[in-house]
C-alpha cells in the first residue's frame, strides 16, 4: 500500500473550502486535462455518504477506464472520503480534510492506494503510476493557487 499526504494553506473559508470541494462537479476542474476525465453520473451539488460517481478516465497511452467510486464518510465541513469501488487500482481510499486556520484554511489529502497485480505492479508503480499520481495532486495545487489565490507571504 502507497501513501501519499497532501497539504495546502488556501486564503479562503472553510465555508468556501467545503462549498468546492464537496461538489463532486469542481472535480472535473482540478483535474489534468491529459486524463481525459468525464463524469457520468448526473450529480447533486454537495456530497453526501453513499453516493456513488461514476466516471471515465484515461491515467496512461489515452485508454479509458471505467472509475466507479463511494463516498464512504461525509463530516460536514471538516472532511470526507471516497472510495474506489471499480477502476485501475486495488485499493483507492481518500480523505478530504479541511481545518480553519489563520487566513484561510488548511486543505488535507490523505490517499491510500494499492496498484495490486504483484509483481507486474510494483514495477509499474515504480515506473509510472506514482509518478503520475503525485503529479496531479501536483496539478491540483497550481490550479488551486489559481483559483483561490496564492497566501500572502
Amino acid at each position: 500500500m502507497t501513501q501519499l499526504i497532501s497539504e495546502q494553506f488556501l486564503p479562503i473559508s472553510i465555508e468556501e473550502a467545503w462549498s468546492f470541494f464537496s461538489n463532486p462537479v469542481n472535480l472535473n476542474e482540478i483535474t489534468p486535462e491529459s486524463m481525459s476525465f468525464k463524469i457520468l453520473t448526473e450529480l447533486p451539488d454537495k456530497v453526501y455518504e453513499g453516493l456513488i460517481i461514476k466516471y471515465t478516465v484515461s491515467p496512461m497511452l489515452n485508454i479509458p477506464l471505467t472509475w466507479v467510486t463511494r463516498i464512504n464518510m461525509v463530516n460536514e465541513p471538516y472532511c470526507f472520503m471516497d472510495e474506489q469501488l471499480k477502476g485501475p487500482y486495488k485499493i483507492w481510499k481518500h480523505e478530504h480534510h479541511f481545518k480553519s486556520v489563520d487566513g484561510g484554511v488548511m486543505m488535507k489529502d490523505i490517499l491510500n492506494y494499492d496498484i495490486g497485480k504483484g509483481f507486474l505492479g510494483s514495477i509499474a508503480g515504480f515506473l509510472f503510476v506514482h509518478k503520475k499520481v503525485k503529479g496531479i495532486f501536483t496539478y491540483r495545487k497550481a490550479k488551486l493557487e489559481k483559483l483561490f489565490g496564492v497566501p500572502v507571504q
